[in-house]
């Protein structure tokens, strides 16, 4: 059984080792933790893994975040898998900093990356691993907030917290993503 792991970000150097490329960073860890590279394919960067019997596909696309559908749906159909074996990762201001949520299904709380996605899918219906960047930026910089670099006590955090949302991401593969949510969103 094939799933396809989506992890958002932008391309190049200069989304990096931002906030909003932690999609990108989770997907590197992953890949990294599976002994697996990625390849320059059509619409993103593509590694395959296994968990036990389940074949995941992780993609970063290339598309940039505002356009993230188009690779999403190509992956999908290329690899002819169902959207419920979909699992997008992505940043969500609306978590404390470092915060992992799963979530079945939902709207795209005004992420531009969850939105393409939902519009030319036609659906709200696929699971996201939700990790939270916080939202401590004043009024109107919300922008440079998301496209800034994490704090360097938080650089400190993330590898333990990568370790979780690969956990995380493991469990959806093969517990399904209801026991994957009971399990992890109990969780501080």
């Amino acid at each position: 059984m094939k799933y396809l792991i989506v992890g958002l970000g932008n391309i190049g150097p200069e989304y990096e080792d931002t906030r909003h490329n932690i999609g990108f960073k989770i997907l590197d860890a992953l890949a990294k933790a599976s002994n697996v590279v990625f390849s320059d394919k059509r619409y993103g960067f593509v590694a395959e893994t296994r968990v036990k019997n389940k074949s995941l596909i992780l993609l970063k696309p290339s598309t940039f975040m505002n356009l993230s559908g188009n690779a999403v749906r190509y992956w999908l159909q290329k690899e002819n898998i169902p959207i419920k074996n979909l699992l997008v990762v992505v940043d969500d201001l609306a978590l404390p900093f470092s915060l992992l949520r799963l979530k079945a299904r939902g709207g795209d709380a005004g992420h531009n990356g969850l939105n393409h996605i939902q519009s030319i899918l036609g659906t709200e219906n696929y699971a996201r691993l939700r990790f939270g960047i916080g939202n401590d930026f004043p009024k109107g910089a919300q922008i440079n907030y998301v496209m800034s670099p994490f704090e360097p006590e938080q650089e400190e955090i993330l590898p333990e917290r990568f370790e979780a949302a690969i956990d995380i991401i493991k469990s959806f593969c093969l517990a399904g993503v209801h026991i994957t949510m009971n399990q992890y969103n109990k969780k501080p």
